[in-house]
């Protein structure tokens, strides 16, 4: 069971890397984006308003920037698949999907210019610092949401070891994208533009897939 378990997530973590990270600037992102998650990993216990701050401030932005303009939307001649392709088998968030949840992100803070207590949820403060708290508690919220909101999604339309392993490898991704990504801004200062997904950068990538389940 748990072989079976790491084996999807380790086919979760290549489809996700051989799909959508071929542009060495998008990867020098999620360098930086994953340095900041590990930042608000350390800071939720100590000072969870920075963390919310350097999760999505620093590193949701700088990651879904390389998404949205860097990484290449035409036909993928590396995986010979569609960028539409890519988009529906997408286990996690594609990019509509990502639309509507940082929509939600930018906008939540109006929520406490309609009502400062959010319907009586915090105290009616009127300064700045409590206001930045309350939108970091949102934020943290929405961050937590959005993680439960698509695992247990993924229950439904796909399985429960395939929506566990997502969960598993969004919550770990900050340390698996360093180990990855490390050397990705050498690349780019070397002028590679884009990853040439070549065994000589990941001797360790992963092949296997998940065994199909036919529902009888």
């Amino acid at each position: 069971m748990m072989n079976e378990f790491l084996q999807v997530l380790k086919s979760q973590r290549w489809d996700d890397h051989r799909y959508y990270h071929h542009s060495r600037i998008n990867q020098s992102l999620h360098l930086i984006s994953a340095i900041s998650f590990v930042c608000a990993y350390v800071m939720v216990f100590t000072n969870p308003v920075a963390a919310a701050l350097s999760g999505w401030l620093a590193a949701m932005t700088t990651r879904q920037m390389g998404h949205f303009f860097f990484e290449p939307k035409g036909y993928d001649e590396v995986n010979q698949a569609t960028h539409e392709y890519k988009e529906e088998i997408k286990v996690g968030y594609n990019l509509k999907r990502k639309v509507v949840l940082m929509s939600i992100w930018a906008f939540s803070p109006l929520l406490l210019y309609i009502d400062p207590t959010l319907f009586g949820i915090f105290p009616s403060d009127a300064n700045a610092a409590s206001f930045t708290q309350k939108v970091a508690i949102i934020w943290l919220f929405i961050a937590a949401a959005g993680v439960i909101y698509r695992t247990v999604q993924l229950f439904f339309i796909k399985d429960v070891q395939t929506g566990l392993a997502w969960a598993t490898k969004i919550l770990t991704d900050p340390f698996h994208d360093i180990k990855l990504y490390h050397m990705a801004p050498l690349y780019l200062l070397r002028g590679e533009l884009f990853d040439s997904m070549t065994p000589e950068h990941y001797p360790a990538r992963a092949r296997v897939r998940p065994r199909i389940r036919f529902k009888r």
